[in-house]
């Protein structure tokens, strides 16, 4: 039996994209520019933390959709309501666009007026039963053409921030962009969440599959995956400048010479689980484990201070051969 209009539904699916990009400028922005930038809405406030690090969070805004969702098993479901997205920057530094929605098991049987879909922010209602699986899979593999796509409401508001004239479009290396899709499924009544997959795919494409309790909003996901999203930027990003500075077989300067843009703005910002709800931060223990995120990055940083600090031996040398 479907709900009829009106009456509350509980989200049984929770389905998300995160893009990730070093932000075009050749100076970070501070917290007065950043929320400046990141002023979506006129009605809303932008939320600025600056502990431990500076972290500014964009107020939602709201895609209408009357369209099919995305199925692994070619099921043609057509669903109505809204997509919240929204954009954070981190350090004025790291900028992420995340898109992302909730379902219930099951919707009115007819499409209602759009003033019952919007006062259910970010919640999109099948017309008749949700099959849950078969969508998760269907997210995770990406839409097809008129599907739901949650990457191009994420690239679309990622595109117009990155118009935004507060930037220079000078960054100070060059980079690429990941991204991340997410889904979560509810999990049996008294368990706690879990992180049940992490993938990494070809393209800069990263999959999360979670398990969370009922209690858990579809923004507390959100930003657990955009925190997943962000240290996996910044694991892949270092790892490429790594390899392209040939350590052992270029010269010294040349090495540090590659690597300093890492020190200068990237090295700092390595700070798991600062912005993330209370009730989803042991789910980092299972990335710590495997595939063993902060000892990886551990490596990474330890690689660059043994090579900056065996430049210095020559130039010390060379400086006590001279008095």
């Amino acid at each position: 039996m479907t709900p009829a209009f009106g009456q509350p539904a509980r989200p049984v699916l929770l389905c998300g994209e995160v893009r990730t990009c070093l932000l075009p400028s050749f100076q970070a922005l501070d917290g007065r520019a950043a929320a400046q930038m990141l002023r979506l809405r006129a009605d809303e406030h932008v939320r600025v933390s600056e502990r431990p690090n500076l972290y500014v969070l964009s107020p939602e805004v709201l895609t209408g959709v009357d369209c099919r969702l995305p199925t692994s098993n070619g099921a043609r479901v057509r669903v109505v309501g809204t997509v919240a997205a929204r954009a954070a920057l981190t350090e004025g530094r790291l900028l992420q666009s995340s898109a992302y929605f909730s379902a219930p098991a099951a919707g009115p049987d007819k499409r209602g007026p759009w003033g019952y879909y919007l006062v259910r922010p970010g919640m999109v209602e099948p017309l008749g039963r949700l099959p849950e699986q078969a969508t998760a899979q269907g997210v995770l593999s990406g839409a097809m053409h008129g599907e739901l796509d949650l990457g191009v409401i994420a690239e679309g508001l990622l595109t117009r921030l990155l118009r935004h004239p507060l930037l220079d479009r000078r960054p100070p290396f060059k980079s690429r962009r990941t991204h991340l899709r997410w889904v979560a499924r509810r999990a049996a009544e008294g368990e706690r969440a879990s992180l049940e997959r992490f993938t990494l795919a070809e393209g800069g494409l990263r999959t999360v599959e979670l398990r969370l309790p009922v209690g858990v909003p579809a923004p507390a996901a959100a930003g657990l995956c955009e925190d997943l999203a962000l240290h996996d930027w910044l694991l892949t990003t270092v790892v490429h400048m790594l390899d392209s500075s040939r350590l052992g077989a270029a010269d010294g300067p040349s090495a540090v010479l590659a690597l300093r843009p890492a020190v200068d703005h990237l090295l700092h910002l390595w700070m798991p689980c600062a912005h993330v709800d209370p009730a989803l931060g042991h789910l980092w223990e299972s990335l710590e484990r495997t595939p063993g995120f902060s000892r990886q990055w551990q490596t990474l940083v330890q690689r660059i201070r043994d090579q900056l600090a065996l430049q210095t031996i020559p130039l010390l040398h060379e400086a006590l051969s001279t008095r």
